[in-house]
């Protein structure tokens, strides 16, 4: 646990005890409210309960998390590649496939690509065009080539390299994608 999960556990028990109320029962007062905008249900907890302005922001945020689902991988792959791009996805899940030899790590759908990470950021894959998917890696020390793109300081990533066919996701790729997962350290 980091400390701002410790802090933020440390801050929920406290909001309990203040209101007496457990956080399933605040919870309920929120679905129950019969409102959906941020700032009312942090009026209507101040209002109602008496909490201060940081404590009904808290609840409220940590209420609004515990209704999310995380969207299972295929789904995500699934509304990455669509259309003309759906022919790709196979180059995902080859890379993704790879991945999941080297142990634990997060995914982190975006907009248009998907982030692993372990302590930090170490790939990101998505597609570049309706041809290609763009590999990106977060790890120094890597030889440059024709093929593996060094960037310039700064960016999100330190290298990128391009794959049009599942064959492209061979043993130098694979590599590459175990020296960025072992640079990132454990999750």
């Amino acid at each position: 646990m980091t400390s701002v999960e410790k802090a933020l556990a440390t801050q929920l028990e406290n909001i309990q005890k203040r209101t007496g109320k457990s956080l399933e029962e605040l919870k309920a007062v929120i679905d129950t409210s019969g409102l959906d905008k941020h700032g009312q249900l942090v009026s209507m907890l101040k209002t109602d309960l008496g909490m201060g302005h940081g404590d009904a922001n808290t609840i409220v945020h940590w209420a609004r998390r515990q209704e999310e689902t995380p969207a299972e991988p295929e789904q995500v792959l699934n509304t990455l590649y669509v259309g003309k791009k759906a022919a790709l996805k196979p180059i995902h899940e080859k890379i993704l496939e790879s991945l999941n030899q080297f142990g634990d790590f997060e995914v982190s759908p975006k907009k248009t690509y998907i982030s692993y990470r372990r302590k930090k950021q170490f790939c990101m894959v998505g597609p570049a065009t309706n041809t290609q998917v763009e590999v990106g890696l977060n790890v120094k020390g890597l030889e440059p080539s024709e093929r593996l793109k060094e960037l310039p300081a700064g960016r999100m990533c330190n290298y990128k390299l391009r794959l049009s066919s599942v064959e492209e996701v061979d043993s130098d790729l694979v590599c590459w994608l175990k020296s960025a997962f072992d640079a990132s350290g454990p999750s």
